[in-house]
């Protein structure tokens, strides 16, 4: 994308009246510069994933929450007693990966953050999960083999909701640099035309000859 392009999105997101910080919907929770919404419906779950397509089926650039920071985890517990009704926890977009033996979530956002209910790993970590508290806000580790849960606590972070908006944006510049351009080489056309129609002939110039023929015609004349 062009320098001029980038420089033009913000008063072009502007005009669309798009944002990083718009909701996929109102239903939606703003904190900062992401969206928030817990599904309050009853899923019984055969594994993580369940869960997962609950938030991912719902709007685009949806996924099950990450949390990066105090704040944000006081967000979630300070929304879950004042809006959302749920369970006592709530299954995080976290599993644990075998290969680096480590916890990573789903989203593929960086582990910057935890609030773990002790800094103790069990010897076995295979098929556990995380799970939020809601009277507490603390992250407990849990097995992942559990029935059902009663819903499923979503994100879209900012950055798929600007992509969205930078894809409508450069559609729209593309579309009106087309039709400028269209509009000149019209313009142009048109002119090249009207030129060529008032063009006069040339006139044919006399060479040496003809001068030297017409002064003896004349001169026999006389």
């Amino acid at each position: 994308m062009s320098e001029a392009v980038v420089a033009s999105l913000p008063t072009l997101l502007l005009l669309l009246g798009l944002t990083a910080a718009d909701c996929p919907s109102s239903t939606w929770v703003q904190f900062q510069s992401n969206c928030y919404i817990f599904l309050e419906t009853s899923i019984k779950i055969g594994n993580i994933e369940d869960v997962r397509n609950q938030c991912t089926d719902y709007a685009s650039g949806a996924d099950m929450i990450s949390i990066h920071n105090e704040e944000e985890n006081a967000f979630i517990l300070e929304t879950f007693k004042k809006r959302w009704k749920s369970q006592d926890d709530i299954l995080l977009g976290m599993f644990y990966d075998t290969d680096d033996e480590s916890f990573k979530w789903y989203d593929k956002s960086n582990m910057t953050f935890n609030k773990w209910k002790n800094s103790e790993d069990s010897p076995n970590l295979i098929d556990t999960c995380a799970f939020f508290q809601t009277k507490s806000g603390i992250w407990k580790k849990g097995n992942c083999e559990v029935s059902s849960v009663e819903g499923a606590l979503c994100k879209a972070a900012d950055n798929h909701i600007l992509i969205t908006a930078l894809v409508i944006a450069s559609t729209t510049i593309l579309t009106i640099t087309g039709a400028i351009v269209w509009f000149l080489y019209k313009r142009n056309l048109t002119s090249g035309l009207t030129n060529t129609s008032y063009t006069t002939a040339p006139q044919l110039s006399y060479n040496d000859d003809c001068i030297l023929v017409d002064a003896e015609e004349n001169e026999y004349i006389a």
